[in-house]
């Protein structure tokens, strides 16, 4: 085992290295040939790091995705999960270069999340390099849109799932001093539209009914359905409406985000949304969404992968393990509704979507080494 953790410390440079030329390959979601570019190169990168074979996928509406498959166990698979995507906005390395400063390696994906695809990549290469074959074949996924929903690799992530003893998703850790991700709160994303009637607001207010009064109301109501004692929240987080401040509003929108521990809550709440009855006489009330991803819950099988990580992480990487509920949702989310999970593997940094995302450069070989330690304890 610590001849995994020696090889992997050996490779840091060679690692960063590697952050670097995938940093430096912008890929915004949206972007279907700059992330089919990426693609490529991570394609490259792992069949000639692990030996592995890449088969794409191919997507027309957003980049392809890539099935990679490691090993020649035949006692079930291993799930690996990552992004190629990122939110950021072409041509940003102009104004945010890839730079080292001290211990951190800063740009654009560095953390969120290029760095997880590297260590990945080097975990399943220290394993090939020690001659190391776990009984279970391993499946890595690199999706394409994650950043914005998932929509095309849902379906290919939980078919993967289901076929799996345990997932592992490369994602960045929970904090700064790197905790694992056991449990992720769902999300639904909600879109209100009222009608009024519209009306001279001097002349003959009368005349109007606001839509604006009614989805006020709308929204007081919304925020009484949060219960932080279970760590369900509603947010409101754009509203817009009307023409004109001497006119009374037609129309009036709002965009709701809900978030939730427990499926049980969404049974809870989402019936509430979608039933919405006016308080205004002569106002209709329309939503649409629903459940986006679904909760991450912490399971007897999750709380075992996460101790058998914990003991990996005290026994050869010499650090203390801990664990986060997080409020993001990720492909985790999918994948947990059928394997056990471990979220939270990849880099250990800071500023996901923020000027300062940047990755811990001496974290990069631990995580690595934490990854390859679990496939071969579970292989």
């Amino acid at each position: 085992m610590k001849e995994i953790v020696s090889f992997l410390q050996e490779k840091q440079s060679e690692m960063v290295d590697k952050l670097k030329q995938l940093v430096e390959m912008e890929s915004p979601s949206n972007d279907k040939e700059l992330v089919d570019k990426i693609g490529e190169k991570i394609a490259d990168l792992f069949e000639s790091y692990t030996g592995g074979k890449i088969t794409v996928i191919p997507n027309n509406h957003f980049g392809n995705h890539l099935r990679g498959e490691w090993g020649e166990g035949e006692d079930g698979q291993i799930l690996l999960l990552a992004h190629m995507d990122t939110v950021w906005p072409k041509d940003i390395l102009q104004t945010l270069p890839f730079r080292i400063e001290g211990d951190k390696a800063y740009g654009p994906g560095a953390f969120d999340m290029k760095g997880g695809i590297v260590q990945g990549i080097f975990a399943l290469h220290a394993l090939k390099e020690l001659n190391i074959s776990p009984k279970r074949k391993i499946i890595f996924l690199f999706t394409s849109d994650e950043e914005i929903g998932s929509g095309t690799s849902r379906q290919l992530i939980e078919e993967e799932a289901k076929k799996s003893s345990a997932v592992f998703v490369l994602e960045s850790a929970a904090s700064k001093e790197g905790a694992l991700k056991t449990a992720r709160k769902g999300v639904g994303i909600f879109n209100l539209k009222v009608k009024g009637i519209a009306a001279h607001s001097g002349i003959e207010p009368e005349k109007g009914i606001s839509a604006i009064s009614e989805l006020a109301s709308q929204i007081t109501y919304l925020d009484s359905l949060s219960d932080y004692s279970k760590g369900t929240t509603l947010n409101v987080g754009v509203i817009k409406g009307g023409s004109s401040s001497n006119v009374v509003a037609a129309e009036a929108m709002a965009e709701v985000d809900l978030r939730v521990t427990a499926n049980k809550e969404f049974d809870r709440v989402i019936p509430l949304i979608q039933d919405l009855q006016s308080t205004i006489e002569g106002t209709k009330i329309m939503v649409e969404g629903g459940i986006n991803r679904p909760p991450f819950e912490r399971s007897q099988e999750v709380e075992e992968l996460y101790l058998l990580a914990k003991n990996i992480a005290k026994e050869y990487l010499s650090f203390d393990l801990m664990e986060q509920l997080s409020g993001g949702g990720s492909d985790g989310n999918f994948a947990s509704q059928y394997a056990p999970t471990l979220d939270g593997l990849g880099p250990v940094g800071d500023g996901a979507h923020a000027n300062h995302e940047h990755a811990i450069i001496s974290q990069l070989p631990v995580r690595s080494a934490l990854l390859a330690l679990l496939i071969k304890e579970l292989g």
